[in-house]
């Protein structure tokens, strides 16, 4: 089984939209799996229109929790609260049987660090998991897609995106599926780094711009880093022929294989308004070229 992750150096290069037609093409040659990454603002399901058959939760890490009958008002886990996440008592003196008023913890301002758990003199302070997102199996025409949604505000994205490419990769091993297409996240952070690891291949997906080639470099330090082996695709290709010759004398510098040079069509739209890969939605030269793109891939990875 391999592993093919879609990565850019920044967002709205058109990652999505490659992943969406590779999963297409793929399908029709051998069984695959999907995974989409970018669970902070997840999209494939988008063009692919899966349908759910699991639902989990994901805890991804810790809040305080004060027990009012324990607390004694004593304002430590105040002191020692670096991120103001405890709110303090009202000043007027508690009601007639109501005894003392407590602290109280504000749950989107908590990081979850335990200072005030450990400080507090009375043991009034409990640290309890939250759950941060949710993770799904759904069904698509092309294969099972793995995705997830990370709550607002929440962290450890790179922990849920280890988990949804950890099950791809179980439900690929398990029913012989030859190929995991990841779409992976933007950027070069945590993760990116956890959709990267132990990929056979990283397909990374740039645009003509300003920023073009300094977004490949940052994307290239990542995956020669972790020793994952890279192709490059250049999306609308037309809009800005200096700049995409710019990428192509960069990667040729590199030694590195520029394998796709997607035309920019308003087709692309069209297809993802019609919730379908574009490589189902028309035969023009996105489509071809996305071929090409797909065709190199498999040259690569030996399929």
């Amino acid at each position: 089984m391999k592993q093919l992750v879609i990565l850019s150096g920044k967002g709205g290069t058109g990652k999505t939209t490659v992943a969406a037609a590779l999963a297409h093409l793929a399908s029709q040659e051998l069984p695959i799996v999907l995974a989409d990454a970018d669970v902070d603002a997840a999209n494939l399901e988008l063009v692919l229109d899966p349908t759910k058959q699991e639902e989990h939760d994901f805890t991804g890490g810790q809040v305080a929790i004060i027990d009012p009958e324990l607390c004694t008002a004593c304002g430590i886990c105040a002191e020692v609260c670096r991120f103001e996440a405890v709110v303090a008592p009202s000043p007027l003196p508690p009601r007639r049987g109501e005894g003392v008023r407590a602290y109280a913890i504000d749950p989107i301002a908590c990081e979850g660090c335990a200072s005030c758990f450990y400080q507090c003199p009375v043991e009034a302070i409990r640290m309890e998991e939250q759950t941060a997102g949710r993770w799904f199996r759904s069904d698509t025409r092309f294969g099972p897609l793995f995705h997830a949604h990370l709550f607002a505000a929440q962290e450890n994205s790179g922990k849920l995106v280890t988990l949804v490419k950890q099950q791809g990769r179980l439900r690929a091993l398990d029913e012989g599926r030859e190929l995991l297409i990841v779409d992976g996240p933007p950027g070069i952070g945590c993760p990116v780094i956890s959709a990267s690891a132990g990929a056979d291949l990283a397909l990374l997906v740039v645009e003509p711009t300003v920023s073009g080639v300094h977004d490949l470099e940052r994307i290239l330090a990542t995956t020669d880093h972790f020793g994952v082996p890279a192709l490059v695709c250049i999306n609308k290709v037309d809009v800005n022929p200096e700049r995409a010759a710019e990428i192509e004398a960069f990667c040729a510098d590199r030694g590195i294989e520029v394998v796709g040079r997607i035309p920019f069509d308003t087709v692309v739209t069209e297809a993802m308004v019609q919730g379908r890969p574009v490589t189902a939605y028309t035969d023009g030269p996105v489509a071809e070229a996305l071929r090409q793109v797909w065709e190199g891939i498999k040259v690569h990875l030996a399929l």
